[in-house]
């Protein structure tokens, strides 16, 4: 059996073809079960093709049907079909859909979770074992709060949000419509700053309090083990449809715009702010106070000490335009070659 087969729900070929909004090539009563890569795939499963580059491995490949692009020529085979669509990528996403089985949740208000009698709950949320509820949170309606979340004092949260297990949010921030935050992330932690103090000749470090909030728009989504810190006396605010992955760090006062989409492991200094449709990789760290301009891109692992103009791609540390960063890259490797004709004209100098 293929790797991450389960069993699912079966659609034929043309009725896959008919929710994707695609072009069947190949037999329209073909029974799929399942998704799954293509050197993986199993018979009655499909996948996908995402490009030309990759063409080549439908031929090995044990699966029924597939997704192609509209630049990829090929052919399906005897017994298989391909759909021709836009973007593979979009049209895996409405067929995961389709076979996705419900997320295991909690069923009305469990009874070992502490709900301040101020907390206002809205209609059809649910509330798993072991959370905490605290005085005069609203949770809109439709919400569904895994076990062992903490929800602190005078925080409002709007409707159909999905918090799963460890997550924490703490006093007075917002969150509205549709937030997903996956496990252990958190919500409102304190910022981290601290200044030196010679207080009666020893220096000590003097923790600066943060007294702002959270906000969190429409539709973010916010991965495991992230953390949002609390403004220090405004609001830390993600803009809505941002998604933010695994482990990244978000600094006190940042504001990120819609849209953004932030790879795992990034950092953000304080007051960071992320214009609009900004893409960046894995591990990307900003400096405290710069702007990324709306629509730019950061490759991974950029370390970005100065703005971002709107729409640059910019990779490398420091991070700085994609073509400055491969002029340099190039310059760099014909150095050793540069080296030794130099030595060579200088000992025919010499000599």
């Amino acid at each position: 059996m293929g790797s991450g087969r389960v069993d699912m729900a079966s659609f034929s070929t043309q009725e896959i073809c008919e929710k994707v909004g695609g072009e069947l090539i190949g037999p329209a009563d073909l029974t799929v079960s399942g998704v799954d890569r293509l050197e993986t795939a199993e018979v009655g499963q499909i996948s996908f093709i995402r490009d030309r580059r990759f063409a080549g491995d439908w031929a090995g490949s044990n699966a029924s049907a597939a997704f192609v692009g509209r630049d990829v020529n090929l052919e399906p085979g005897e017994g298989r079909a391909l759909i021709v669509v836009d973007s593979a990528d979009l049209a895996v996403a409405v067929v995961l859909d389709l076979f996705a089985e419900p997320v295991p949740g909690p069923v009305g208000i469990h009874a070992s979770a502490i709900v301040d009698p101020t907390a206002k709950i809205g209609s059809d949320t649910v509330i798993g074992a072991g959370c905490f509820v605290g005085p005069n949170v609203v949770i809109g309606d439709g919400c569904v709060v895994h076990p062992n979340v903490t929800i602190m004092d005078q925080t409002t949260i709007g409707d159909g949000c999905e918090f799963f297990p460890g997550v924490v949010i703490r006093e007075r921030c917002r969150i509205d419509n549709r937030v997903i935050l996956h496990a252990n992330v958190s919500i409102g932690t304190d910022g981290f700053n601290y200044r030196p103090s010679n207080d009666s000749g020893s220096i000590r470090l003097v923790k600066i309090t943060h007294i702002g909030t959270v906000e969190l728009h429409d539709d973010v989504e916010i991965g495991a083990n992230s953390c949002v810190d609390r403004g220090k006396f405004a609001a830390t605010v993600i803009g809505s449809q941002t998604k933010i992955d695994n482990l990244c760090q978000i600094g006190h006062n940042c504001r990120i715009g819609q849209r953004c989409v932030i790879a795992g492991g990034a950092g953000f200094a304080g007051s960071v702010t992320i214009h609009d449709d900004v893409m960046m990789g894995g591990h990307v760290g900003i400096r405290e106070h710069t702007i990324v301009g709306r629509g730019a891109r950061l490759g991974a692992q950029a370390v970005v000490m100065n703005d971002v103009p709107p729409g640059e791609s910019w990779v490398g540390t420091p991070a700085r335009p994609v073509k400055s960063f491969f002029r340099e890259y190039a310059a760099l490797r014909r150095l050793p070659t540069f080296m030794k004709e130099m030595k060579r004209a200088n000992e025919k100098v010499s000599g």
